[in-house]
């Protein structure tokens, strides 16, 4: 997916940027990077890492000393391009980052290509998209006529930062489905992909874009160049698994809303069992409801190590992939043996890791291991960011399912992806058989909605429903 994080204020703002920016690592794991602007020497400054297989923190700190002056800037942690792009144009020089998802990538290159523009940026031999982005930006009259540009051309979702020479801009997705909160304090403004940035840095939260708003942020103010659109479709998934716990996304917290979720999952539950435990991170809050609702005690019976295995620790290698997420997590033989435990986490998506998890609950001792999702099953590739969407959906568990069924993995998703209904439960015994759990039981999309406690036409659930507009 990916975050971002801009500051400008009176003075130095580079540990805000610097400290601002590692809040949003929990979203992505590729690239990070910084740029910063200093108004005296009028000169732009950018820094570019791989974090493949380090932190934010460790690849940016020796480096510094190089923002030193700026009273600017913009930072990304990426899923996808080298960013932040430092553009010089006839709107002024800017540098921007985007946190984006663009399905017709390809067609609107050509059409720029056609157009007899170029491309000095690749990623992995693609097309950088954060690029594509500006090149769309700098063909209008001017910054709000350029992005509005980006919202008339791409399909997908695209939220962005420029770093101009008067301030930052901030533009939300025009469907609002990544977020942009800004934060205020004295010395000046902030806009981030995740609330959680603000708390340390002393920011409080003064607005939360709406889709397709567009701001220019000043260390003395907030200018409103484009009013927001009234339709939203914010990624529901937000709450459910990307978030960190201490975030809020259009008012409601996260941790809250996994709390609510699980409440009203466990209060309905009659499984006996002797505890309730939640998979490490995303599945802890869900659990903790869970256990409140369901009336039983909440245990830690499986842990995360994260002191030498970065959360960004991704090996090219499948096997090796597979070793490490197995090696991240450490059942607690303790509270394992002859238990029934009952388990929470976000979502089942290829299931592999998931399965091997519960042979060894099994075999550290556990009875019984039963598994409660936080969401429905995922039935539909995402196109609007980047989670199931850079996948194939072969790779869902649940599609593998459909088509050793229907011997067509796209037949009758619709009955598959409504609940209770006998596909929908044929499906979902599968895949507890396939997992080897004793029990197993997805959200409904009504309970998740409600938990969240925004009305359903302002939430995206096409993952789980196949609904959804471009």
């Amino acid at each position: 997916m990916g975050g971002f994080f801009g500051a400008v204020s009176r003075k130095n703002c580079t540990a805000d940027l610097f400290y601002g920016t590692d809040y949003n690592s929990h979203l992505g794991t590729r690239r990070g990077g910084m740029a910063g602007y200093n108004k005296e020497e009028k000169a732009f400054t950018r820094s570019i890492h791989n974090l493949e297989n380090s932190y934010f923190r460790t690849k940016f700190e020796p480096t510094l000393s190089r923002f030193q002056g700026c009273t600017s800037g913009i930072g990304v942690i990426s899923d996808t391009d080298a960013q932040p792009l430092v553009i010089n144009s006839h709107l002024g020089r800017f540098a921007i980052v985007t946190v984006a998802k663009i399905q017709n990538l390809d067609e609107l290159a050509q059409q720029l290509l056609d157009q007899n523009m170029h491309f000095a940026e690749l990623s992995s031999g693609k097309t950088n998209q954060t690029e594509l982005i500006s090149l769309l930006i700098i063909q209008g009259r001017n910054f709000v006529d350029g992005i509005e540009n980006v919202f008339r051309h791409i399909k997908g979702s695209c939220s962005m930062l420029l770093l101009t020479e008067d301030g930052i801009i901030a533009a939300r997705d025009k469907w609002g489905r990544t977020p942009i909160v800004v934060g205020r304090k004295a010395e000046g403004f902030a806009a981030t992909s995740e609330s959680t940035a603000f708390d340390n840095l002393d920011y409080e939260i003064e607005h939360f874009l709406g889709p397709g708003e567009i701001v220019r942020l000043r260390p003395d103010g907030i200018e409103q160049m484009r009013k927001p659109e009234e339709r939203m479709q914010i990624c529901s998934f937000l709450w459910v698994y990307y978030g960190f716990p201490t975030s809020t996304y259009e008012g409601r917290n996260v941790e809250e809303v996994r709390y609510a979720n699980g409440q009203l999952m466990g209060s309905e539950d009659q499984t006996e069992v002797d505890c309730v435990c939640g998979i490490p991170d995303s599945g802890v809050g869900m659990a903790l409801g869970y256990a409140a609702g369901m009336g039983r005690p909440y245990q830690r019976a499986i842990s995360k190590y994260t002191p030498t295995w970065p959360r960004s620790f991704t090996p090219a290698n499948q096997e090796m992939r597979s070793l490490v997420a197995k090696m991240k997590l450490i059942a607690n033989r303790a509270m394992l043996k002859d238990k029934r435990v009952l388990f929470c986490d976000d979502s089942i998506v290829r299931g592999t890791q998931l399965r091997d998890n519960v042979k060894v609950l099994f075999h550290d001792g556990a009875r019984e291991v039963h598994m409660r999702i936080a969401c429905p099953p995922l039935i539909y590739g995402c196109p609007f960011i980047g989670f199931t969407s850079s996948k194939s959906d072969m790779e869902l568990i649940t599609r593998r399912i459909i088509k050793d069924f229907e011997g067509d993995e796209n037949a009758n998703l619709d009955k598959y992806a409504a609940t209770d209904s006998p596909e929908y439960t044929r499906m979902v015994e599968e895949i507890r058989r396939q997992l080897g759990l004793t029990s197993l039981r997805f959200n409904k999309l009504e309970q998740l909605v409600k938990a969240i406690g925004l009305p359903k036409c302002k939430l995206c659930t096409h993952c789980f429903d196949g609904t959804g507009c471009f």
